[in-house]
């Protein structure tokens, strides 16, 4: 006989009109669980999500980000009846505002994340309430999912009016917390070791990440379950990447998907393009560049464009913008190799499994869920982190005989379609939510 479906209350956070890739790891996953028969409400948090699939989260938004500010920044404001501030959740007026910036640097956010971090003692404090009481009388969850610790703040809350269990995905909270000045740093992460207490389990994508976490938060390391990460490989067909045409005597393309930002490493990826130019055989290799670029990195990318001018490279790159999914897809069909050497730890990699999806091979740095990632997948190969001469000494490799690549790409392809699409994550993580039910 199945097992019964269960209800699940999912609470991602929103990336004030950026393609985030937690919100779109969390939405895949939900489409997958909805497919599977479970009742799964995506509930957003801070700004709408933004997608590059079908959008599956409620319309009910909780923490709104020009609420959450207000009441941090007016006194008295968070004692203002829910009638007189709540018009400021609707989606319209988040997404207006987005249009015209919101904060989401760490370095300037201490304050409001202390605060948001400390719950029913912050100034959120009735965003807490509401979020828990909604939560318990509206959805009945069987199980409590937060998309990240930073929202965790509404734990107690919610510990007061249900047993749920409450799991925790971790998905680079070490990144937005190492970032914060002092002594909110500090302070923030003392208020999540409490919290941590409360959960029932975090959910993480590698070793790596799961005993980097729980010595960060000084969590028990039997507190982490690993489950793999996914993606919807439905727009990437096996039998398209399996037929991707190319022209052997195209020129050799190195591709990078990513926000224009520096933890991203896209000055790594320019460095390491310039030095590859010089390698014999790549005098004709082109560098295509797609992803969000915010306001606060326009300088910082400018600068790398600036390089490759400098150095006569003006018609060997080109920057494609933020793309959608289509667009995504065919600027991976465009390319024979992909890099982003992030400068941090990164804990998922989705863009990996898209490349890998695409058949397309990946050269990444030799950290957070690289290493695991890719002797699971194949698919790739991976250079010391911040070394531009040594990746541009793998990329040469990789460009230099086409039918090897592709032979690697698809090595990728096939474990990504076997193991890493969405179903497959989905039901790990339904799996791990059934043994914390069964206790």
């Amino acid at each position: 006989m199945p097992d019964a479906p269960l209800t699940i209350a999912s609470i991602t956070a929103g990336s004030a009109g950026m393609f985030c890739g937690s919100c779109m790891r969390d939405n895949t996953i939900a489409r997958a669980m909805h497919r599977a028969g479970h009742d799964v409400h995506l509930i957003p948090t801070y700004t709408p999500i933004r997608t590059d699939e079908e959008n599956v989260s409620d319309q009910h938004l909780f923490y709104g980000g020009i609420n959450v500010y207000l009441e941090q920044s007016i006194p008295g404001y968070r004692f203002l009846p829910g009638f007189v501030t709540r018009w400021l959740d609707r989606p319209s007026i988040i997404n207006w505002a987005t249009s015209r910036g919101i904060e989401t640097s760490a370095k300037n956010l201490g304050a409001l994340t202390l605060s948001m971090l400390r719950g029913e003692h912050g100034n959120q404090r009735q965003e807490a309430v509401r979020l828990a009481a909604w939560l318990a009388d509206s959805v009945k969850p069987q199980v409590i999912n937060l998309s990240n610790m930073l929202i965790g703040g509404c734990i107690s809350a919610i510990r007061q009016r249900t047993d749920a269990p409450i799991v925790v995905t971790l998905q680079g909270d070490d990144i937005f917390l190492d970032d914060l000045p002092e002594p909110f740093k500090s302070k923030s992460i003392d208020e999540i070791r409490k919290l941590s207490e409360q959960v029932d389990a975090f959910v993480v994508f590698s070793r790596y990440y799961a005993e980097y976490m729980a010595q960060y938060f000084q969590t028990p390391l039997d507190k982490f379950r690993i489950v793999p990460l996914g993606i919807d490989v439905a727009d990437f067909p096996l039998e398209t990447a399996q037929n991707r045409p190319y022209a052997a005597d195209a020129p050799p393309t190195v591709g990078y998907l990513a926000r224009l930002a520096p933890e991203k490493g896209l000055h790594l990826l320019v460095d390491a393009f310039l030095q590859l130019r010089q390698r014999p055989g790549m005098q004709q290799a082109q560098l295509r560049i797609a992803g969000y670029l915010g306001a606060q990195h326009q300088q910082f990318a400018e600068e790398q464009f600036a390089k490759l001018d400098a150095a006569g490279l003006g018609d060997a790159y080109k920057y494609v913008g933020e793309v959608d999914r289509h667009g995504k897809i065919a600027f991976l069909h465009s390319i024979d190799v992909l890099s982003t050497p992030t400068i941090y730890r990164e804990p998922k990699g989705l863009f990996v499994l898209e490349a890998l999806a695409s058949g397309v091979p990946v050269v990444q740095p030799e950290h957070g869920a690289f290493p695991e990632l890719l002797a699971a997948t194949g698919g790739g190969h991976l250079v010391p982190p911040g070394d531009a001469a040594a990746l541009a000494t793998k990329l040469a490799e990789v460009l230099a005989d086409r039918e090897a690549s592709r032979r690697l790409g698809m090595e990728g392809c096939l474990a990504v379609h076997e193991r890493y699409h969405a179903d497959a994550a989905a039901a790990a993580t339904i799996d791990e939510y059934r043994l914390l039910l069964s206790r």
